[in-house]
């Protein structure tokens, strides 16, 4: 029995905020949560090289809004917004709702681990060594200021016949310390040999050093009083 837990959803709730933001009754919960899905896989298939790392999705009764984290906003909105109102008319026409979609610039691409784990798997995918690969994209990752980077790569690696596991990091990863900000990616890269998987965690430090993070003292759970002994 393995014992890995994603961080990201580990600290939902507690610290980090959650990703689709609605409330339905259980008989139409299911169909909403494969339009989010359908949502996604739509818009990251349709605009790779937007640097698209999170979509967010809010509810109300009338509209849907889909919040784009994207490193690259000139290329996700196009020449005069066409392109933000092409997604916006293909997502009306795969979901039949009214949509909205709003964009948001992520400033550094090098502290967000689903970019990181992409550009990884784009260097597999163009026959880079592996090796030289990750020391590359950690050696990035560090300048950026964060306090620690870990990645593992799995697969056939270098084209080799049997597939493995290569494991590097740097700084520290506290996966089990709730307060602090551990950002997680997966990609695959699709080389001739075979599917390569990619995993990527940044320490980030703690949530109430962040600017753009949940304040952990808001989401801390209260504490029980301490037990009064006699003597």
């Amino acid at each position: 029995m393995g014992q890995k837990t994603r961080p990201t959803g580990f600290r939902i709730g507690i610290t980090e905020p959650h990703r689709s933001k609605w409330y339905a009754n259980k008989k139409n919960f299911g169909d909403l949560l494969v339009e989010d899905h359908k949502i996604r896989s739509f818009i990251k298939s349709k605009n790779n090289n937007a640097a698209i790392a999170r979509v967010d999705i809010e509810r109300t009764r009338d509209s849907v809004v889909v919040h784009l984290h994207s490193a690259k906003p000139g290329v996700l909105i196009g020449s005069k917004g066409q392109n933000v109102d092409r997604v916006k008319a293909e997502l009306e026409d795969l979901t039949g709702r009214r949509m909205d979609v709003k964009i948001v610039e992520l400033s550094n691409p090098n502290r967000n681990a689903v970019l990181v784990a992409e550009d990884l798997a784009g260097q597999l995918e163009r026959r880079g060594s592996f090796r030289r690969a990750i020391k590359r994209t950690m050696d990035s990752v560090m300048e950026s200021g964060v306090l620690g980077v870990k990645m593992e790569l799995a697969g056939r690696l270098g084209g080799s016949e049997m597939s493995r596991r290569e494991k590097a990091s740097r700084g520290s990863i506290p996966l089990s310390t709730l307060r602090r900000h551990i950002d997680y990616g997966f990609a695959q890269a699709k080389t001739a040999q075979g599917i390569i998987g990619v995993k990527v965690w940044i320490d980030l430090g703690d949530y109430s050093e962040e600017t753009n993070g949940v304040d952990a003292q808001a989401g801390q759970a209260p504490q029980a009083a301490k037990r009064a002994y006699k003597r």
